[in-house]
């Protein structure tokens, strides 16, 4: 199962144990517990403080425990095998209940291990998901911290019949003591807060509290991850406040053309990104959403964000960089449907679909992309372009045409999500050429129909464009004197990681230079 180098690094971290830990295997006559039980015996063999038995005590086959063996109270359970994406969340489990501190920050650990209750978590997931390994490995954490808490995360590939059951169209999906408890992509501070109903309350105070900074930046993408670390190299006060650090990049499976890296994955990237922030003295505010900008009433004045979690922050400069998201078809039955058979991750819930029939929604790079990534999986893809031709690159379009599952319409309007009211039946369209109306039958829409700029926020406090866009000129100066843009979110053209990166460092040097050259009683009034 675990090829020689995988081997080589888990038996070096399997050393950082602290106390001995059993893994309790529940299995079926199968070949996936035939897997599970070759992986747990290859675990076991890379340290003597592993030990591996066979219960045959829990309803999911395969599955297992992981637990402490001086107290069974602390222990973690898999159902399925988790490799892939999950490979990490495997690692991290086997250390956290062996002993092995985690890197989270103290507040945090004591507000888990305060939570009174007892709380039961299911998580769904996919091996193809780069979304669920974060939330997968906080619920994990959690049950590691208190023995109140308990945590199972399933296979949903691999567990079918029982996805359906629950009606489970999207991952990550987690049920928290049988009742749905929310899905996609949640952080440990958004677990807590859910549970921890003042825990909302106490950030908002303590970042209410926050002196001004000389840069606050609003997003925490590539864009302001190379602002953020551009401001603070220059010896200035930094803020970074983002309602999810990584952006769009953490929905990015495969990047190949990020110059120097052949590939990685964005869930990868974005965690680089995170911790080159942290390497440098920069105030990071994560799960934060902007709701409102106060520009300064005078040039050189302070410039206020207000959060909506009820608090604000200032700043003589900014830098916006708050991106885009998934554009919406704006049909009947989207809304409706939403994780119910409409999705936007065909890498995360793709799997979910194996054998049956999806519809991909947008004929550039994403939509053909998609469909080739889809038809690998389900029994059959339909690709509906509202244009007459396709508008991908001709290798991709190549691919896709050689696929004897794939069927592709062009010139049709997508019209509507049909539905039984629990799930999608269908769409509906209409042949631009003939108007003529027609309906497909299947389980699936993938929507890929590009992104919109996160800037609804911004109306009549920035100049944007009829697109939504900031707009901005060759130093990325905002309208506004001392606000600064960079990013997926502005008019600069090219929506690429490597782009947003330079733009954002470039907004950094444009809004240092900028209050360099402030008058000495702008400044002393801003102070």
């Amino acid at each position: 199962m675990l090829d020689a180098n995988m081997k080589q690094q888990l038996q070096g971290l399997l050393t950082n144990l602290r106390e001995p830990i059993e893994l309790v295997s529940s299995l079926d006559d199968g070949a996936k517990s035939a897997e599970l039980a070759e992986l747990l015996d290859e675990i076991a063999a890379l340290s003597d403080k592993v030990g591996v038995s066979r219960a045959d005590d829990d309803a999911r086959r395969p599955s297992f425990l992981i637990r402490r063996a001086s107290n069974h109270d602390v222990a973690v359970r898999f159902a399925g095998i988790p490799l892939g994406h999950e490979f990490t969340s495997l690692v991290l489990a086997l250390l956290q209940v062996g002993g092995h501190p985690p890197k989270t920050a103290p507040e945090l650990i004591e507000q888990v291990a305060a939570l009174g209750g007892d709380y039961h978590f299911e998580t769904y997931f996919s091996l193809s998901c780069q979304n669920c390994p974060d939330l997968v490995q906080a619920l994990n954490l959690m049950s590691v911290i208190n023995p109140r808490i308990t945590h199972t995360a399933i296979d949903g590939g691999l567990f079918q019949a029982e996805v359906e059951a629950r009606k489970v169209m999207a991952v990550p999906t987690v049920f928290l003591n049988g009742e749905e408890f929310g899905q996609g992509r949640m952080e440990l501070e958004q677990i807590i807060a859910k549970l921890d109903s003042g825990a909302e309350a106490k950030a908002a105070a303590k970042i209410a509290a926050k002196d001004a900074f000389d840069v606050l930046v609003v997003g925490g993408g590539p864009a302001g991850a190379a602002a953020a670390i551009y401001a603070a190299r220059k010896g200035i006060r930094t803020g970074i406040a983002a309602e999810r650090f990584g952006g769009q990049v953490l929905d990015t499976m495969a990047i190949e053309n990020f110059i120097s890296v052949p590939h990685t994955e964005g869930p990868k990237l974005a965690a680089q990104l995170e911790q080159h922030v942290k390497d440098y003295d920069v105030d990071i505010m994560n799960l934060q959403r902007a709701e409102k900008l106060i520009p300064a009433r005078q040039e050189g004045g302070l410039h206020e964000v207000q959060l909506a979690s009820g608090a604000s922050l200032k700043a003589r400069t900014l830098i916006l960089s708050t991106g885009a998201r998934w554009r919406q078809m704006g049909v009947p039955g989207e809304d409706v449907y939403r994780n119910k058979g409409v999705a936007y991750c065909p890498h995360c819930d793709g799997p979910l679909y194996k054998g049956k029939r999806v519809a991909v929604i947008g004929g550039g790079n994403s939509g053909v992309e998609a469909a080739i990534d889809l038809a690998g999986i389900v029994a059959h893809v339909t690709l509906v372009e509202y244009e007459s031709e396709l508008r991908a690159d001709a290798v991709l379009q190549r691919k896709l045409a050689s696929l004897p599952n794939v069927k592709i319409i062009t010139s049709a309007l997508t019209t509507e999500v049909l539905g039984d009211g629990n799930k999608v039946t269908g769409l509906a369209y209409k042949d631009r050429n003939r108007d003529t109306p027609h309906q497909i039958e299947l389980e699936g829409v993938f929507v890929q129909i590009g992104l919109v700029p996160n800037t609804e926020w911004l109306a009549g406090a920035v100049a944007l464009s009829g697109r939504g866009e900031i707009e901005v000129d060759h130093r990325g100066e905002t309208s506004q004197p001392g606000i600064f843009a960079a990013g997926d979110c502005t008019t600069v053209p090219y929506k690429q990681i490597v782009i947003a990166m330079g733009e954002g460092s470039k907004a950094a040097l444009s809004a240092f230079d900028y209050m360099i050259r402030l008058p000495v009683e702008a400044e002393a009034e801003a102070a």
